[in-house]
């Protein structure tokens, strides 16, 4: 599947066949077309196989000309109910105000460009996500999170695994990341689970999952915040059985930056 044009119209036959039984089963012309032209831009040289597959997206590990490993994340274009989902993390955002949100495969195209714009305004915070490398329609370019082409596994896979030491670090090192997600980036993750948590060696998390992220001006994003800290606290305290800080106090916490005024009513 390595895209190079100079050998022959034969090799690029074969090549184009092996790309589209990559992703014919799922992908449009279109799709194909935007892997073919990030290919031609450089960043893509060979697309290998599925990472992740979920109703919304598939991620591929891909390798680029320096021949580092990347993941693709590609946004599928043909369902109706995605849209359903997402317009409510767009519609409110201060960033996207005055943009006309169109038919499905528009609003797609915007999804992936809000992740690639989340994530990068979270790495350069120093917030824990992949790097960010370039999105183009449907098709989002990342660091790749493991190694020997292998991801790290999720929290939620690996947590029984991890000596109480790593899982506090795990836990102590994800709310510094909520922390400068809210108060630099100044955005909310607002889907933040164990489910959304890479573990790299040593109990390191990485954050994935950003596309939904949404302004600290959102109207829900207080809303979503709780959620997401709520979440993490019913993980770590409920599940895993550490002894951490009060669900209150971690909110309180997080929110310092801004002085936000305790709303019992959200929690």
């Amino acid at each position: 599947m390595t895209n190079e044009f100079s050998k022959g119209s034969k090799e690029r036959r074969i090549k184009d066949k092996d790309l589209f039984e990559t992703v014919e089963e799922v992908f449009d012309a279109k799709t194909v077309m935007t892997i073919y032209e990030l290919m031609k831009r450089r960043v893509l040289r060979r697309v290998n196989g599925v990472i992740s597959a979920g109703k919304e997206a598939r991620v591929y590990l891909a390798y680029g000309f320096n021949k580092d490993p990347l993941a693709i994340k590609i946004y599928l274009t043909s369902t109706a109910e995605f849209r359903k989902g997402i317009v409510k993390y767009i519609a409110g955002d201060p960033r996207f105000n005055g943009v006309k949100l169109g038919g499905v495969r528009k609003l797609i195209y915007l999804w992936a460009k809000k992740e690639f714009r989340n994530l990068k305004r979270m790495y350069e915070v120093g917030v824990r996500v992949p790097k960010p490398i370039a999105v183009l329609n449907n098709v989002l370019v990342m660091e790749f999170i493991g190694e020997e082409g292998l991801r790290y596994p999720l929290l939620k896979e690996v947590w029984r695994e991890l000596s109480r030491e790593e899982l506090f670090k795990v836990y102590e090192l994800l709310i510094e990341d909520v922390k400068k997600m809210y108060c630099l980036a100044k955005l909310v993750h607002a889907d933040l689970s164990e489910f959304n948590v890479m573990v790299k060696p040593g109990g390191i998390p990485v954050i994935i999952d950003v596309s939904q992220s949404v302004s600290i001006d959102h109207p829900h994003a207080e809303e979503f915040l709780v959620r997401d800290i709520r979440n993490i606290y019913d993980f770590f305290h409920s599940e895993a059985g550490l002894e951490i800080a009060d669900f209150r106090d971690i909110l309180k916490e997080v929110r310092s930056c801004r002085g936000v005024k305790e709303d019992l009513s959200l929690e």
